[in-house]
């Protein structure tokens, strides 16, 4: 049994003029990736009435898969596939920008109380040009002894999800009874990380506090997690195969090279001007006040793509 890394999050303002305030895990400095997994954002369970709720106006992606997932709460989507959905509790919205898509995300009117995750899987090069595509699936409550599983993508606990992805990947909501145990049987090729969202909760001997993402390298078959509490706890895991890729992100962009985000960002600017709106297209029917968020400017410095580091007690990759 290997070494758990600990990943804390940090808070930060989802874009806005409306700024909901977000714990993000993953990209940090000591971690940038779980499998092709490169960008994980808690938040909630958020009172709407103090907050305002999500507002998030059109703005562009590249290069990965949005995957969004509710605990409590309704985020009405957009996007300029045409896909207008609403992402419920329990069910998983998964959007493919491909070569270039733009959508909002608001939450619904009727909502009081908002929490869930947001979630980014790098896409590789074989599909990261493909074009833009929406699944919505629902996945069924699987009984585990001590608890219950939900999966998103991948398979766990004798159930798959029918939702394609492009690399090896898993990701699912586990819930644990009070005061119990859950081991799962994994895949020994794929590194995993664990979210908490209500807890603590225990990967194998390492406690994890609430919105702490625990690292797991690959060789491990069998996870066990622990609810020490009188209550119900709840997990994501998230995990896959290493992503040996590099990955550029800036902004709401996932490219390869410096060159390519300054591309990327300059087809965003010019699509204002487009009727078409150019490489991203159009939301069409979202009500804010702000139409189009507006690209962020380029640091002074040239960006540089990021590789996963290595796993817990492995140094012979950090050069």
């Amino acid at each position: 049994m290997g070494e758990v890394q600990v990943v804390t999050s940090r808070e930060v303002p989802l874009g806005g003029p409306r700024a909901m305030i977000v714990r993000r895990t993953l990209p940090q400095r000591e971690r940038s990736l779980v499998g092709a997994w490169c960008f994980v954002d808690h938040y909630g369970p958020e009172d709407v009435a103090t907050s305002g709720g999500m507002d998030v106006p059109p703005h562009p992606h590249t290069g990965l898969q949005t995957v969004s997932w509710l605990f409590t709460g309704e985020v009405e989507h957009r996007d300029s596939g045409g896909v207008h959905a609403l992402v419920r509790p329990g069910e998983l919205n998964l959007m493919t920008a491909g070569s270039g898509v733009a959508h909002s995300e608001v939450s619904t009117p009727t909502t009081t109380v908002l929490h869930g995750v947001q979630l980014w899987v790098a896409l590789p090069d074989a599909a990261r040009h493909r074009p833009r595509g929406f699944d919505h699936h629902v996945p069924a409550p699987v009984a585990v002894p001590g608890g219950e599983v939900r999966v998103l993508l991948g398979s766990l606990a004798g159930d798959t999800s029918p939702v394609t992805t492009w690399t090896p990947l898993l990701a699912a909501e586990v819930v644990l009874d009070p005061a119990a145990s859950v081991t799962l049987e994994v895949d020994a090729t794929f590194e995993h990380g664990v979210l908490v969202d209500r807890g603590p909760v225990a990967l194998d001997a390492t406690t994890l506090a609430v919105s702490e993402l625990g690292y797991a390298a690959p060789g491990r078959d069998r996870l066990t997690l622990t609810n020490p509490g009188d209550r119900a706890a709840r997990v994501m895991l998230l995990g896959g195969t290493p992503f040996t890729e590099p990955v550029l992100m800036w902004w709401n962009l996932v490219a390869r090279t410096h060159e390519e985000i300054v591309a990327l960002r300059q087809d965003w600017e010019d699509g204002a001007r487009q009727v078409d709106g150019g490489r991203y297209g159009r939301v069409e029917g979202y009500a804010g006040a702000v139409q189009r968020l507006p690209a962020p400017a380029l640091p002074g410095t040239r960006l540089r793509p990021r590789l996963a580091p290595p796993g817990p007690g492995d140094r012979s990759a950090w050069g």
